[in-house]
């Protein structure tokens, strides 16, 4: 073994010539842990028996189910921070077309929910999410607390990149 220092892990080692390498660092784990997290959503909803569900068809699905109301597209971009509304919108329909979601009119503004098989297909999911996913987390000692912490700067470092995104448009 070499006594070389390894450094920080990241995929762009002339990012991690900056001021704050430990960024570049954070951003691999980012890439790292989004590309993972979109194949458990694919994988798990699969498993739950709808394999043709791309990872926002899945997520647009359990915001749609959550808390068991109507909801609005420009209200799902919004939770899910999707620009593009045309790429939710395409997940809606696809999953109106599944019969997972349908949808209605609050007032002048169209809404979507979910069906009964929507929900079943979420309680499936979140089934399938105990038993392979929090199970495994509970073994190796993954500790709550530190994931709600992890959770809150992830939420805090979204709005960095949301605000470096904007000065970026305008530069």
């Amino acid at each position: 073994m070499s006594n070389v220092p390894l450094g920080p892990i990241v995929s762009s080692a002339h990012l991690a010539d900056g001021k704050i390498p430990e960024l570049s660092e954070f951003e691999f784990g980012l890439i790292i842990a989004s590309h993972a997290f979109e194949r458990w959503t694919v994988r798990a909803m699969a498993a739950a028996g709808y394999p043709e569900l791309s990872s926002l068809d899945v997520l647009v699905l359990h915001t749609v189910h959550h808390r068991g109301r109507p909801k609005k597209l420009a209200d799902i971009c919004l939770v899910l921070n999707v620009e593009d509304t045309h790429t939710v919108n395409y997940a809606i329909k696809k999953l109106a077309k599944a019969g997972l979601v349908t949808a209605g009119r609050l007032g002048k503004e169209k809404t979507v929910e979910a069906t009964d098989k929507g929900a079943q297909a979420c309680e499936t999911y979140r089934e399938i999410r105990e038993t392979l996913l929090l199970e495994n987390m509970k073994e190796v000692g993954i500790d709550p607390d530190q994931l709600g912490r992890i959770s809150g700067l992830l939420r805090l470092m979204s709005g960095q990149y949301d605000q470096a995104a904007r000065a970026a448009t305008a530069y």
